[in-house]
C-alpha cells in the first residue's frame, strides 16, 4: 500500500491541480509542495523501516493486471537495496524542485505543475516496478513530461533540445521495447524476478543479445559516450527545475536500468562486456571534463560536467565489485544532490541577471555572499571534498576499479583532478576578482524560499558525507547477493577454462 501511495500521490495531485477551478498560482503552487511534500515525508518512512540486509523485495504491492496471451501481466511493486536510494531522492528532492520553480516559471503555472506532478508518478513508478511491462509504462510516462517541460519553459534554443532529446530518447525507448518482447516471450513472464531465473539458465549467445538491447538503451539515457550530445543542449535550453530534475532524478533512470536489467538480469554478458563499460565510463569522465573546461556557457559546463560525473558510475557498476557496486549506487545520489544544488542556485543567479556567460560575472562574493557560500559548499561537494558527500562515492568506485583494473583506475583518478579545475575555474570567475559589470553590484542574495530550498539538501550531502554507513547499509544485502552471483559465474569460468587447460595437456 506504501509503494502505491508513493507512486500515484503525485498523479492525483496532478489530476487536482488540473481541475481546480482557482487560477491563483499560490494555490496551485502550495497544493503542488504539498503533495510533494507528503510524498518526502512517506518517502523517509520507507528508508527508515526498509531493511537493508534482507535482499529480497520489501513492501510489495501485487495485483493482476491483464493476459498477455499466455503471459499474465502484473501490477508489481517493489523496492529492495538497488532502488532504495534513488527512490527516497526522488521522493525528497521533488518538494524543493516545486517550491524553487516559482522564481522562473510565470507563465502556464498549471500547466507547468502537472506536468511536474505527472513527472514524479513515472520516476517512482520506474523504479519501484517488478514487472518489466509496469517499469517500461512507467519509463515513457516520465519522458513525456520534460519534452514539454523543454519544449514550453525553455531558453531560446528549446525546439532544437527538444527536438533533439525526444529522437535520442525514442530510439532508447525503441530498442528497449525490442528486448523488452524478446525477453518477456522467451521467459513467458513479466516478473522481473522470474525473468531473472530464466537468464541464468541460457546460454551466453542468447542473453548476450538481450543484454546489448538494454546496455544501449539505458546508455543512451545516462548518457555514456557517444550517445552524450544530447544532454548538454537539453540542460542548457531546459528551465531551472527542468535541469534539476534531469540531473537529480532523470538521469539515474539510465544508470539504474543498467544495473537492474544489464547486470543483475543477465551477470554472464555483463561480466563479458565490463571491460568494454568501463573504459567507456573511464573515458567519459576524462572527455566530460574537458568538455566543461572549454565551455563558456555555466548551465552548459555544469551538464558537461554531468557527462564526467556518471562516467564515474558506470565505471564503478562495471567494475562488478563490491565496492565498485555500493559506490556507483552511492554516486547516484551524490550527483543528484550536488549537480542538482549547483543548477538550483545558479538559476536562482540568472533569475537575477539573465545571463549564462561566465564573463558577465565576476566578485560576486562581496554582492551575494549567501550565494557565494552555498555555491562553494556546492562545487566542493561535487569536487569530493572529504567530508562531503563526493568523496565517499568516488573513493569508493575508485577502490572499487583498482581491484578489477589498476590501468582504468589510474586513467579515471585523472578525472578528479580535472574536475577540480573546472570547477575551480568557474567559481573563480563567477566570486572572485573585481565587479566588472556594475549590475552584479545591484544583485539580491538569496531570499528566504530559496535558502529553504537549499539549507537541506546542503545538509543531506553533509550527513552522507560524515556518516555514510546509513545510506551504504541499505544497499548491503541487495549488493552482496549480486557480487556473489557474478562470483559464483567466474569461478565456475575459472574452473571451466582449467579443465580445458588440463584436457589439452592430456592429449
Amino acid at each position: 500500500m506504501l509503494l502505491t501511495v508513493l507512486t500515484f500521490l503525485p498523479l492525483l495531485g496532478a489530476m487536482l491541480v488540473a481541475g481546480l477551478p482557482s487560477r491563483n498560482e499560490k494555490v496551485l503552487r502550495g497544493i503542488t509542495v504539498l503533495v510533494t511534500a507528503i510524498v518526502a515525508v512517506l518517502g523517509v518512512v520507507l528508508y527508515n523501516g526498509f531493511d537493508g540486509a534482507d535482499p529480497a523485495a520489501q513492501y510489495v504491492a501485487q495485483a493482476d493486471w491483464f493476459q498477455l496471451g499466455k503471459i499474465e501481466v502484473q501490477y508489481l511493486l517493489g523496492v529492495d537495496g538497488l532502488s532504495i536510494l534513488l527512490v527516497t531522492l526522488t521522493a525528497a528532492l521533488m518538494p524543493f524542485v516545486a517550491a524553487a520553480s516559482g522564481g522562473h516559471i510565470k507563465q502556464r503555472t498549471r500547466e507547468f505543475l502537472v506536468w511536474l506532478l505527472v513527472m514524479e508518478t513515472g520516476m517512482m513508478g520506474v523504479f519501484l516496478s517488478l514487472d518489466v511491462m509496469l517499469f517500461y509504462f512507467f519509463w515513457e510516462v516520465s519522458l513525456v513530461p520534460l519534452y514539454f517541460i523543454l519544449g514550453i519553459w525553455g531558453a531560446e534554443k528549446r525546439i532544437y533540445a527538444t527536438l533533439k532529446f525526444f529522437l535520442y530518447t525514442l530510439s532508447g525507448s525503441l530498442l528497449m521495447l525490442v528486448a523488452v518482447i524478446a525477453a518477456v516471450y522467451g521467459a513467458e513472464s513479466t516478473s522481473i524476478v522470474e525473468m531473472t531465473a530464466w537468464a541464468s539458465e541460457q546460454p551466453l549467445s542468447v542473453t548476450g543479445w538481450l543484454f546489448a538491447g538494454f546496455a544501449i538503451a539505458f546508455a543512451i539515457k545516462v548518457p555514456v559516450f557517444p550517445f552524450h550530445t544530447w544532454l548538454a543542449d537539453a540542460h542548457t535550453q531546459a528551465p531551472t527545475a527542468g535541469s534539476v530534475i534531469l540531473a537529480g532524478v532523470l538521469l539515474k533512470m539510465g544508470t539504474y536500468g543498467l544495473l537492474r536489467f544489464g547486470i543483475a538480469m543477465f551477470p554472464a554478458a555483463a561480466i563479458e562486456a565490463a571491460p568494454v563499460f568501463m573504459l567507456l565510463g573511464a573515458f567519459g569522465i576524462v572527455y566530460g571534463a574537458f568538455l566543461a573546461m572549454a565551455q563558456t556557457d555555466v548551465k552548459r559546463l555544469i551538464a558537461c560536467s554531468s557527462v564526467s560525473h556518471l562516467g564515474f558510475v558506470v565505471m564503478g557498476m562495471f567494475a562488478l565489485t563490491a565496492a565498485g557496486v555500493r559506490g556507483s549506487v552511492l554516486q547516484m545520489v551524490n550527483h543528484g544532490l550536488s549537480t542538482g544544488l549547483l543548477f538550483l542556485l545558479f538559476g536562482a543567479l540568472y533569475e537575477r541577471r539573465h545571463s549564462r556567460s561566465i564573463d558577465q560575472y565576476g566578485g560576486l562574493a562581496a554582492c551575494v555572499p549567501m550565494f557565494a557560500f552555498f555555491w562553494v559548499f556546492s562545487m566542493l561537494a561535487s569536487v569530493g571534498l572529504p567530508g562531503l558527500n563526493g568523496f565517499v562515492g568516488e573513493w569508493l568506485i575508485l577502490l572499487g576499479t583498482f581491484q578489477a583494473s589498476p590501468w582504468i583506475a589510474a586513467i579515471a583518478v585523472t578525472g578528479v583532478i580535472f574536475g577540480a579545475v573546472y570547477l575551480l575555474m568557474v567559481t573563480r570567475k563567477l566570486l572572485f576578482g573585481p565587479v566588472v559589470h556594475e549590475e552584479n553590484r545591484r544583485l539580491e542574495d538569496l531570499k528566504p524560499i530559496e535558502l529553504a530550498v537549499v539549507i537541506p539538501l546542503c545538509a543531506a550531502c553533509l550527513w552522507i558525507g560524515v556518516a555514510p554507513g546509513g545510506p551504504l547499509g541499505k544497499m548491503d544485502g541487495s549488493v552482496n547477493e549480486l557480487i556473489q552471483t557474478l562470483d559464483g559465474l567466474r569461478e565456475g569460468d575459472q574452473s571451466a577454462q582449467l579443465n580445458v587447460e588440463h584436457e589439452e595437456r592430456a592429449r
